[in-house]
């Protein structure tokens, strides 16, 4: 598998990798690690980073050991390590002409539908100005994250709401053995995986790392978050200087291959398993653009049914009350009520903003 056919790739830093054992930023590492990220931006590559590190930082700062934190205090350090993390990330990148952006999210975030349709149009904004996002966990709010997963998760979750091509896990290990290659050196490594069944589950056993949180078992849910998006995702070790680099040369890695197309996935997800809130009724004019690919505009909406708010999932029928889409509203029932019928243009004038020009974006939308 080859890292250049992505378009869209989400990188996960783990602690074990950005924090040497005295709980120190490893510079060296992150300075060729920002060089990686200069070479895939040249290819036209849009990257988001999701990186651990916060709460290490945060007990070398304030000179405490890390093991035998109890949540609540973990979730304090935190927010003192944020400041640092991104510090030394800025710091870094600057000099590789890298401009970037910090997003905190958990994985509640992430996992309901309206947050997660936020945070998308956030990451997508940023991208599009070229910025390289890096995801932190909001550990002040969150603690799942702390306890269990070590952001594996949460970076499959991010690569599944911007709906990424490729999550790369920079793990220590090289990927998924069939045993634990720190206990047993004549363990094999598993080079491609398509089915997560028993076997796969029974290899899963947890690495041994002194700041990260995760294990391999972690990696293994986030596997199956990216299978069922249609995301591909690589275990690699992180601990090389280049590891982008590292992995497009020697390929010594594991591969979890997608289940289900992305556009697939796309449509489970805006369908999936939540009832549609309401309905708009809209012309001829503008079913022929749905049918084409476009998105809805207020101009082609002759009726609204129902109360939602925005990012709730709608129906979308024509005028002889056939279905013919569906998708998430950018506005409320009662904004579309003053803006149908009329050009986008108007939007900004009745409502007070304009935050999209659609009411439902192509992307948040499926044709039946």
């Amino acid at each position: 598998m080859e890292i250049s056919k992505f378009k869209k790739i989400v990188i996960k830093i783990g602690s074990s990798i950005l924090i040497d054992k005295k709980g120190k930023p490893k510079k060296k590492w992150l300075k060729e690690f920002a060089k990686d990220i200069k070479n895939l931006i040249k290819q036209k590559k849009q990257i988001v980073i999701v990186s651990s590190g916060a709460i290490a930082i945060g007990c070398e700062y304030l000179g405490i050991k890390k093991n035998g934190l109890k949540v609540d205090k973990s979730q304090a350090i935190a927010s003192i390590g944020q400041i640092e993390l991104m510090d030394f990330y800025k710091n870094t990148f600057n000099k590789n002409k890298i401009k970037i952006s910090q997003i905190l999210l958990t994985l509640d975030d992430t996992e309901q539908r309206r947050r997660s349709i936020n945070a998308r149009r956030t990451i997508d904004n940023l991208l599009g100005m070229n910025i390289v996002p890096i995801v932190n966990e909001n550990d002040t709010t969150a603690t799942t994250e702390i306890k269990y997963g070590d952001n594996d998760r949460l970076a499959a979750r991010v690569a599944q709401i911007i709906n990424a091509d490729c999550l790369i896990l920079l793990s220590d290990v090289d990927g998924l053995y069939t045993e634990n290659p720190k206990k047993n050196k004549k363990t094999e490594l598993i080079s491609t995986v398509k089915e997560i069944d028993e076997k796969i589950k029974k290899y899963a056993n947890k690495t041994e790392s002194i700041y990260g949180s995760g294990g391999m078992k972690t990696k293994i849910e986030a596997a199956k978050i990216c299978q069922l998006s249609g995301c591909h995702m690589v275990i690699a070790n992180g601990k090389y200087n280049n590891p982008i680099k590292n992995i497009i040369k020697k390929n010594k890695c594991t591969w979890f291959f997608p289940k289900i197309s992305k556009l697939d996935a796309r449509k489970q997800w805006i369908i999936g398993s939540i009832s549609p809130r309401g309905e708009v009724v809209i012309d001829q004019g503008a079913v022929i653009a749905i049918q084409n690919g476009k998105s809805l505009l207020p101009a082609g909406v002759k009726k609204i049914n129902g109360n939602f708010e925005k990012g709730d999932h709608i129906l979308v029928k024509d005028l002889r009350n056939k279905e013919c889409a569906r998708g998430l509203a950018s506005f409320s029932s009662n904004e579309i009520d003053k803006i149908k019928g009329l050009h986008s243009s108007k939007i900004k004038n009745l409502l007070g903003y304009s935050s999209r020009e659609e009411i439902i974006h192509k992307d948040d939308l499926v044709k039946i």
